[in-house]
């Protein structure tokens, strides 16, 4: 695992196994759907990249799959799969009179794995048992951390992926199904909401009649400038943004010619599941303490980030390439090495990990010391758990007895 440190501050904030609210001021191009190798056509509505979440056109997607739509409410789809009445929770958006539900949640409840090509920006569905649908998958990171009759399982989450990331290990599901909570940095899935929106426009933009190119050095907006023509876009486009937005955009417009994209996030998969099953999301941050955070960065360190991405922007790709396959190996030396080598930089060491690992262990702690004796699931970046200030440590530094599942 070469190079970690030479790209980590123009890696971690978009490749997600830090801060899930990051954002991306790019639209997404669109997608398409294959239902066991045959697309689905559709004349009315298409399908939408909703800020993470494939949302698609319930009844033809659901013609497609064989599977005869009887009702839909707001928030109750009613169908038969193969003679038998499902039922399933899920919340349903109209457009231009269309009727859209997640992709994810509908494949799933109704006997497909649900997988992203994101090269061709394709939902793969598969009926499940089908030689097309058994897969390796990964195996990630997850501790439990017994107290007081509770259980809190620790999984360490990138929040963008691919397809190869599923499935999940049996290990995460099973968890997962006996959990009384689902807890996460913040529900991404509310990353749409126009309140969310405003937050971005109102925190990382300048109202002062000043621009990107008043607020970094001639050396970095021409470097912008360079690399915004090469992708097809103008000098200027960004000008509006401060650097953090500019460079959180640039890594994940990055990231994603590499194949990973925030609709496969290990975090946004849950949180769908916990729609699903109306299991409860409890968030241990929020959008405006993360979002926050990189807008009370100094200007000095806001520029270092870009600049750092902008140098490094041809090879962020690979390096990405290289932090999933940690993730799907589960190797628990080279998280731990990324961890240790995360930045020289006091500034942004203490806010992305020190401070935020702090706040999030300690609500941990409060979880078990409750005396409900629940369970809860807890799913946030992976680089957040291992390392002298990871919330393992901060755990075990409290007295409890942290495993490696």
């Amino acid at each position: 695992m070469k190079n970690w440190k030479r790209m980590l501050l123009s890696l971690t904030i978009s490749v997600g196994l830090l801060a899930s609210a990051a954002p991306a001021m790019a639209a997404p191009q669109g997608t398409s759907v294959k239902v066991n190798d045959q697309a689905v056509e559709y004349n009315v509505g298409a399908p939408i990249n909703n800020k993470g979440t494939t949302l698609v056109p319930l009844r033809s997607t659901l013609d497609a799959m064989d599977v005869k739509l009887t009702t839909a409410t707001d928030d109750t789809i009613t169908a038969v799969v193969d003679g038998k009445t499902i039922t399933l929770k899920s919340k349903l958006t109209r457009i231009n009179g269309v009727t859209y539900a997640p992709i994810r949640i509908v494949g799933d409840a109704t006997g497909y794995e649900v997988n992203w090509d994101a090269k061709t920006r394709t939902v793969l569905l598969v009926s499940k048992g089908t030689e097309t649908a058994a897969k390796t998958g990964s195996r990630g990171f997850m501790w439990e951390v017994e107290s007081n009759g509770n259980t809190v399982y620790l999984v360490g989450s990138m929040h963008i992926a691919d397809d190869s990331f599923y499935p999940l290990p049996e290990e995460f599901e099973e968890a997962f199904a006996e959990a009384d909570y689902l807890g996460v940095e913040v529900d991404v899935s509310k990353g749409a909401d126009e309140a969310q929106q405003q937050l971005v426009l109102d925190l990382g933009t300048y109202k002062d009649g000043t621009t990107l190119k008043d607020h970094v050095s001639s050396e970095t907006y021409t470097k912008l400038g360079d690399v915004l023509k090469k992708n097809g876009l103008e000098p200027n486009a960004l000008d509006a943004f401060k650097p953090w937005v500019v460079e959180s955009t640039l890594a994940s417009l990055k990231a994603a010619t590499a194949g990973y994209e925030a609709s496969a996030g290990v975090d946004l998969y849950f949180i769908q599941k916990a729609i699903e099953r109306k299991l409860p999301v409890i968030e241990l941050e929020s959008y405006e303490s993360q979002l926050g955070m990189f807008n009370d960065f100094s200007k000095e360190l806001q520029e270092e980030t870009l600049s750092a991405t902008l140098d490094n922007f041809d090879v962020l790709d690979s390096s990405v390439d290289q932090m999933a396959e940690m993730w799907k190996t589960g190797n628990d030396e080279q998280l731990l090495d990324f961890t240790n080598n995360f930045s020289d930089n006091e500034e942004y060491n203490k806010a992305m990990l020190i401070d935020r690992n702090i706040g999030m262990a300690d609500k941990i702690d409060g979880y078990l010391k409750s005396d409900k004796k629940e369970e809860y699931f807890i799913v946030v970046g992976a680089a957040h758990y291992l390392g002298e200030h990871g919330i393992v440590k901060l755990l075990e530094d409290k007295g409890y007895t942290v495993e490696r599942k």
